[in-house]
């Protein structure tokens, strides 16, 4: 039964990918005939079913995370490449994912290396279908995140950088400084002998239980305002991009999980407890109590 579901899931998200790919291409560059917002969203799904066969074969998930990066980088390069007429915010657009996804997957690929694995995926392995939709759910969630961006730079509609630009690179710049900040401060925290078993409750982490996941929504409602004077019909899908992260983080894989396995090992305990009564799961208070 798990099986016969998965394969629907399987149609399911190649479905939803074409729809997004159809409503993002128009009125965009096309190579030949070819939307390139539609052939981006193609080779983000063939990226994936490709790392997903050695994957499979040797039973790992060790270069998941990577891949998903190098998808974000090749889909954004290709995009730009490709664009006729591609402009100042076209390549402002495209530096941002890809800086973001050159420091991304650094971070993720040293930490799965350290950890040695991602229990995760220790049930959905053996299993060729369930693996494969894990896959494939990553080259959805590259297409949803990336949509903005790459709607942007494909557009067939240019304008000069105006103040959306502007304010819209100031939103990236706060959100990804807020990520990448959180993520050094818990790392240095973590490989600090002396708090094995802690909580980390310092830094930005005393403002926000998730400070790192309020930067990376913050930054792609900033890479979306770049986008938004160039966007015109269906091209409006494009608001999906931190719709989507934001809802992912905060009601799927992010907030939910890591609260669950938080209140597993700390719940009870007084300062804990007090910790969270204290401080906002997401949004980073601006004043100390």
């Amino acid at each position: 039964m798990k099986d016969r579901n998965s394969f629907l899931t399987f149609f399911i998200l190649i479905l939803v990918g074409a729809l997004v790919a159809l409503a993002g291409s128009q009125g965009g560059a096309t190579l030949g005939s070819v939307p390139v917002f539609a052939l981006a969203v193609a080779l983000a799904f063939l990226i994936q079913w490709l790392a997903f066969i050695p994957a499979y074969i040797f039973q790992t998930e060790k270069f998941y995370d990577l891949t998903g990066s190098f998808t974000y980088l090749t889909v954004t390069l290709i995009a730009v490449i490709f664009s006729a007429g591609a402009d100042a915010r076209a390549f402002l657009l495209a530096a941002l994912v890809i800086i973001w996804a050159l420091r991304l997957g650094t971070f993720l690929f040293r930490r799965i290396r350290k950890a040695g694995k991602d229990d995760r995926f220790d049930d959905i392995k053996p299993s060729f279908i369930r693996f494969l939709n894990a896959w494939t759910i990553q080259a959805l969630w590259v297409t949803f995140t990336a949509s903005a961006a790459l709607i942007g730079i494909t557009t067939a509609t240019r304008k000069d950088l105006d103040l959306f630009a502007l304010i819209g690179f100031l939103v990236w710049s706060l959100g990804f400084s807020i990520e990448v900040i959180a993520d050094a401060q818990k790392s240095r925290f973590n490989a600090d002998p002396a708090n094995k078993g802690k909580f980390i409750r310092t830094g930005l982490w005393s403002r926000s239980r998730h400070p790192n996941y309020f930067g990376e929504i913050l930054l792609w409602i900033g890479v979306l305002i770049i986008t938004l004077p160039v966007l015109h019909g269906w091209q409006w899908v494009a608001l999906i991009s931190p719709l989507f992260v934001a809802f992912l983080l905060t009601r799927v894989s992010g907030v939910p999980l890591l609260e669950k396995k938080a209140d597993a090992k700390w719940g009870g305990q007084a300062e804990y407890e007090e910790y969270k009564r204290n401080t906002p799961v997401l949004v980073p208070r601006l004043r100390k109590q």
